[in-house]
């Protein structure tokens, strides 16, 4: 669940981000949440928020976790999952990309660019939008994270041609320079009335080293990812994919992948709208409405499962709707999980690093000595939730 915290980190005052509660600021904003198969998956147990009720016993494990990699962005927190703490955090520009980067973009795309500044994607396309189609250039804008955006509308800068200059940005940014993210923001709509489209595609730097994805391919495994996880670890460990344009696509392709797949392995998949939609544009009342459409899918996934898979609910960030920053914000996130194999009513507390995870997961596929480096990032709980 892209974005979905549950709570502000003990060092979120260093982010700007103390006090921060993605989901109960959520459900506080619109009078509370219909999210009873999240509830009944442990969610209660780990937030005091209206309309999210405790019951007895959850089906299922539950707990928390910190993030130790610095920063509070989509890739770092994917990677920690999967094995990869950061000793530093990603590069930002809050004055925007200096000429060493804009200077070589605009030679080899052949013209200049439009904002290079921080800014809300939204807004930026709103104001310089009709800008942007008179004169045919890009529109290049960055966030509070590590990120190097390009927004075009489709008609006057096709979309292989924005991602062709994303693939340009992607290798200009190396070095000192090498954002997480390069992205591709396209658009259409008349001046007043733009909208992004849902053909946005992320150029991501690649793993600086193995993660838990590359040993489960390696040792035979299936890896699936749905949604912008093939985009996140940049191709490395998938062994298929499907990009999706929103959270329904993103569910029906996950409980599609349950249902068919033949060959055992990792489904891996990331519901955006939270953050794209919702999260980053304040608006607690769409992010309400999208919790509870994913709370619906919860019966079908869990129906999806035999008698031994899993199915894990996590976060990446928070980023709370409720606050004035429209940026990520530094907060722990859920760890639900149910299954035939899983305990029921397991308290897992709070794990000192989203790498619990990626270590409990190599422990179940029985990898754990191939996966060393993921089982050395972090602690696997598996023992405490097996039946």
């Amino acid at each position: 669940m892209d974005s979905v915290g549950i709570g502000a980190l003990p060092d979120a005052g260093l982010y700007g981000d103390e006090g921060s509660n993605t989901l109960v600021h959520t459900a506080q904003a619109v009078g509370g949440l219909q999210v009873p198969n999240l509830a009944r998956l442990g969610l209660g147990w780990l937030v005091d928020a209206p309309g999210v009720e405790r019951g007895e016993r959850p089906i299922g494990a539950y707990g928390r976790m910190a993030e130790v990699s610095p920063g509070k962005d989509t890739t770092t927190g994917h990677w920690e999952m999967m094995g990869i703490q950061l000793e530093r955090a990603f590069p930002t520009y809050p004055q925007g990309f200096p000429k060493e980067v804009i200077e070589p973009f605009v030679r080899r795309i052949g013209r200049p660019v439009l904002g290079n500044r921080p800014a809300s994607g939204t807004e930026i396309i709103k104001e310089l939008g009709e800008l942007h189609m008179r004169t045919g250039f890009p529109i290049v804008y960055t966030s509070a994270d590590s990120v190097f955006q390009i927004a075009a509308h489709e008609e006057v800068i096709p979309v292989d041609e924005l991602y062709r200059m994303c693939e340009v940005a992607r290798e200009i940014l190396q070095g000192e320079h090498a954002v997480n993210r390069v992205i591709a923001r396209p658009f259409r709509g008349e001046p007043g009335h733009f909208i992004r489209t849902e053909r946005r595609r992320d150029f991501s730097l690649p793993p600086p080293r193995p993660t838990l994805l590359d040993w489960l391919k390696e040792a035979g495994f299936a890896v699936r990812a749905v949604g912008k996880i093939e985009d996140i670890f940049a191709g490395r460990g998938i062994t298929d994919a499907v990009h999706t344009g929103n959270n329904e696509e993103t569910l029906a392709a996950t409980e599609r992948y349950a249902r068919e797949s033949p060959a055992p392995g990792l489904i891996f998949a990331n519901c955006v709208d939270f953050d794209m939609l919702y999260g980053h544009r304040n608006d607690p009342v769409g992010y309400a409405r999208a919790l509870q459409e994913l709370d619906a899918w919860i019966p079908r996934l869990l129906a999806a499962l035999t008698p031994r898979d899993l199915l894990v609910v996590t976060a990446d960030h928070g980023c709370d709707p409720t606050t004035p920053s429209t940026d990520h914000s530094r907060e722990y996130v859920p760890l639900l999980i149910a299954g035939g194999m899983i305990r029921s009513g397991v308290d897992l507390g709070t794990r000192g690093t989203f790498a619990d995870l990626g270590a409990t997961l190599a422990e179940l596929f029985g990898i754990a000595a191939l996966a060393s480096p993921v089982m050395a990032a972090g602690r696997s709980f598996a023992s405490a939730v097996l039946a």
